[in-house]
């Protein structure tokens, strides 16, 4: 078996905020990801796509309760960026969007990075990770 593509799949409050917060970002709709019961984005140069599936439909699919964002976190996903300023313009971004910053810029070994969380708290973080 091969896999030709993968994506992820994830539970929000509010499709409508959901929404204008990638769109803030600049993050590109994914045409064939909108309904009412979802909208969709692609991330990053290999276009992977994330569906924010309303919560209702998502538990049904998962056939189980939401895990509470607040109290825990299973998966962080990482955006990178060209360079340092680069890092500070996505932290402005995101906060001018409404997200979270739970850990300020810092240096990583030879890297810089930030992460925040979106309205329904699923994690990011920002990198720049030099050659």
């Amino acid at each position: 078996m091969e896999t030709k593509k993968i994506w992820a799949n994830l539970g929000v409050e509010d499709l409508e905020r959901t929404t204008k917060f990638y769109s803030d970002l600049g993050f590109k709709r994914n045409g064939h990801g909108v309904s009412e019961e979802l909208t969709s984005f692609t991330f990053g140069d290999d276009n992977f796509i994330i569906h924010f599936f309303i919560k209702d439909r998502f538990k049904w699919a998962v056939d189980a309760e939401m895990t509470d964002l607040k109290l825990g976190n299973e998966i962080i996903f990482s955006l990178s960026a060209e360079s340092k300023d680069e890092v500070d313009q996505w932290l402005k971004n995101v906060k001018k969007a409404g997200g979270r910053i739970f850990a300020e810029p810092q240096d990583y070994g030879k890297g810089y990075f930030f992460g925040f969380s979106d309205p329904d708290g699923h994690k990011f973080n920002v990198l720049y990770w030099p050659k």
